[in-house]
């Protein structure tokens, strides 16, 4: 069975609840962050639907990077564990988890 990316990321973070990762991607032309966190994710910039089986990082998004950051996440000062990383560089830390 192949898990999505979106799912992938949120079980990294169920498995390391003290981390939020922020995911900016591009969909259609249009950039969004993402912030997920304990196994949900939530868009920073666009409406989030209320239905959970709605993807919020959809298959055919491009990751641009992404952040871990330290929980609890406060945008004023975030507390970067690393920033940038590619998807490469996160796949490479999900398989290292079993994600």
């Amino acid at each position: 069975m192949n898990i999505s990316i979106g799912k992938r990321l949120e079980q990294y973070t169920n498995q390391r609840p003290q981390e939020v990762l922020l995911v900016t991607i591009k969909i259609g032309g249009e950039q969004d962050q993402i912030a997920i966190f304990r196994g949900f994710s939530s868009s920073l910039m666009r409406p989030t639907s209320f239905d959970p089986d709605v993807p919020v990082l959809p298959p055919d998004a491009k990751i641009i990077s992404i952040d871990r950051v330290a929980s609890p996440y406060n945008p004023e000062t975030p507390r970067y564990i690393q920033q940038g990383l590619s998807w490469e560089n996160m796949e490479n830390l999900l398989s290292e988890m079993d994600v």
